[in-house]
């Protein structure tokens, strides 16, 4: 009797295991989430292999990053405003805080999950964006 090991099977080389497509699809998900820069450096990864679960959280933090320049010019008045206004200026960058961590968890995940109450319309309206 033979007890050596079959030789492996040689690949095709036409498509990737599962696990690895799994990893790159979060990996551009969570870097995403990372500054400015990771945000780039995500596009920039994802252009060379479009994923749904990329483009999706790429769209999620486009829209949180865009909230967030809304934030600073609604600041531009707010700031004006003793005490209410400083308190609805410090309400508006916690809520956005806690939005960008509510998407990292859903991207560390893997999950498809959208950002309450504002990531439903960042995929309305940045639908072709990333795909």
């Amino acid at each position: 009797m033979d007890t050596t090991t079959p030789p492996p099977v040689a690949s095709t080389g036409s498509a990737a295991p599962p696990a690895a497509t799994a990893a790159e699809d979060k990996t551009v998900a969570i870097v995403s989430y990372l500054t400015l820069i990771g945000f780039i450096v995500a596009v920039v990864i994802h252009s060379g292999k479009k994923t749904q679960l990329g483009a999706f959280h790429l769209r999620q933090m486009l829209g949180i990053f865009l909230t967030g320049i809304a934030a600073v010019v609604c600041e531009f008045v707010l700031i004006f405003i003793p005490i209410l206004g400083w308190l609805a200026i410090f309400a508006l960058w916690v809520s956005i805080f806690v939005l960008w961590i509510m998407g990292l968890l859903s991207a560390v995940k893997g999950e498809m999950k959208p950002v309450p109450v504002l990531g439903p319309m960042y995929q309305k309206w940045f639908g072709t964006t990333f795909s």
